[in-house]
């Protein structure tokens, strides 16, 4: 399924619309909201949680994020550099933490702190009477050894497609809001984020619901 929405906002209401034609199932349903980095990931799983509890579908939200490697495990790892890549990330964790997702009722999960640049263990909690969670992150359905276990979990994979140039643009201004002069956000864009984000692009499986 593919359309062409605007603002976040539509973006949200087509998970949203796509998330309550779901079947129900014993299991809770784990919704994959996937795409390079700088697509509005974020924004639109957030917006997408609030709309659906607004409609009465209990559901909670988890981002991958939560999942980063210590900075000091990275330097020791000689990946500081590259912070952000596939390998960068706890997948074990990760998936062990879906699996739970899947199954048990409460459920603690970790957060990303931009500020700090760091993980926090348990930061939040999904409770029982939320049967639907939203998964964001760039590498939920990339099709590379390791990532493509996950893809069995989802009930629903959608994927956020941005041209580069567009990428390029957000993530230069998104580090440049993290204290970066222009050269150095540019740098760190062109040498890390766009590498990941055209490896999302290329080696992705498609999604349920493609959005643009």
């Amino acid at each position: 399924m593919t359309g062409e929405f605007t603002t976040p906002k539509a973006l949200a209401d087509s998970v949203a619309n796509a998330v309550e034609a779901l079947q129900v199932a014993q299991d809770r349903h784990l919704v994959a909201i996937a795409g390079p980095p700088g697509s509005g990931k974020t924004t639109v799983a957030s917006l997408a949680t609030v709309e659906l509890n607004r409609r009465g579908v209990p559901t909670g939200l988890v981002s991958m994020d939560g999942f980063h490697y210590d900075n000091t495990i990275l330097v020791a790892r000689n990946l500081m550099s590259r912070k952000g890549s596939p390998e960068t990330f706890d997948l074990a964790g990760f998936h062990a933490l879906l699996d739970r997702l899947r199954r048990d009722g409460d459920v603690a999960v970790p957060e990303f702190d931009r500020q700090l640049d760091l993980a926090i263990a348990a930061r939040s909690m999904i409770t029982p009477d939320q049967r639907c969670v939203l998964v964001e992150g760039n590498y939920l359905l990339l099709n590379e050894p390791g990532w493509s276990g996950l893809h069995r979990l989802w009930a629903l994979k959608v994927f956020l497609g941005v041209d580069l140039a567009t990428l390029e643009s957000r993530l230069t201004d998104r580090w440049i809001g993290y204290g970066l002069d222009g050269k150095a956000a540019r740098e760190r864009v062109l040498s890390n984020d766009l590498p990941n984000a055209k490896r999302v692009i290329r080696n992705s499986v498609s999604g349920d619901l493609i959005l643009a």
